[in-house]
């Protein structure tokens, strides 16, 4: 057994400890917000934060997650959509869904620790963030207007 934190919660799972973090938080605690797409860190739709930094969790061996704090997209609209969701929400910058999880986890990252950033830094921040359906405008429209709303 391998015990983390997901979300707040002690969790403990019986996947072996080379399991993808992710496969574990889809599979077996039905954590689908992180999405399985290139399966080889690229895309970034599968990103979480372990212990505050986000990472693919597909690269992340459950093993190497032991005893840490793992927060997926699920938890950030506890209690309400965040400034972030809320911001995309209202920039309708939402199309497919199966990049959103992980341009949502990058984001609220990169304002935490850039508050009032440019139009090239967010850009920059979604690099490891690939969309196919929509462009980055509307996404970054939506990181700016929330670094202003806060």
């Amino acid at each position: 057994m391998t015990a983390l934190t997901v979300n707040g919660e002690e969790r403990a799972s019986r996947s072996g400890p080379m399991t993808p973090l992710l496969d574990v938080l889809r599979e077996e605690f039905f954590l689908t917000g992180a999405k399985a797409v290139c399966r080889e860190g690229f895309c970034g739709a599968c990103t979480v934060h372990l212990d505050g930094e986000p990472v693919a969790s597909c690269l992340v061996p459950l093993g190497a997650a032991a005893g840490r704090e793992v927060r997926t997209v699920e938890a950030l609209a506890a209690g309400g959509l965040s400034r972030l969701q809320q911001a995309m929400e209202d920039h309708d910058a939402v199309q497919c869904g199966m990049c959103f999880p992980g341009m949502l986890m990058t984001l609220t990252d990169f304002l935490r620790h850039t508050p009032a950033p440019t139009r090239a830094e967010v850009k920059a921040a979604l690099a490891g963030n690939i969309c196919r359906c929509t462009g980055y405008e509307r996404i970054v429209d939506a990181a700016l207007d929330a670094a202003r709303s806060a």
